[in-house]
């Protein structure tokens, strides 16, 4: 796990194309993402960990503080690259964003993804890494296609 790099972004790109699970709009906003986080390093609405072996980078997760919360995270972006998918780099990642977040205070960590067909891995990915759904809106992208927030709370250490 390390910091992002100019030099991840056509993996990166290469990766959220061939995962097969989002549109060119949503990967167009996923590039966009990394580049704020690339061009302003002052920025601090946006954390990003890359995922790397020795055959290149194999994914990585954007995620970061909710404004106007306290102890509030969202995730963002988590993909990987499909080649190593089951191989528990994803679960890598989230550790890795879960981890960080609670040394910065989270009590808890949202996420946000579609109803459709397509996203039912995600879902389950989701599932199994502790998230619950929250709460879902119907009808949210276009009808038909449901926002479902999931949220993973943490539970904060007694203080004496």
């Amino acid at each position: 796990m390390r910091s992002l790099k100019r030099s991840d972004l056509p993996q990166l790109k290469r990766i959220l194309d061939a995962t097969g699970a989002f549109t060119v709009t949503e990967v167009d906003c996923a590039m966009e993402l990394l580049g704020i986080v690339l061009d302003d390093p002052d920025q601090k609405d946006y954390l990003v960990t890359v995922a790397e072996s020795e055959a290149g980078v194999t994914g990585y997760i954007l995620y970061g503080p909710v404004p106007l919360t306290e102890g509030n995270f969202d995730l963002y972006w988590i993909a990987t690259d499909p080649a190593v998918q089951g191989q528990g780099v994803g679960r890598e990642l989230m550790a890795y964003a879960e981890a960080d977040v609670q040394s910065r205070g989270a009590r808890l960590i949202c996420l946000e993804t579609s109803s459709q067909g397509g996203y039912e891995r995600t879902r389950l990915f989701y599932e199994r890494a502790g998230y619950v759904e929250e709460s879902r809106i119907r009808d949210f992208y276009r009808v038909g296609d449901d926002r479902i927030t999931y949220i993973k709370r943490f539970s904060k250490k007694e203080k004496n």
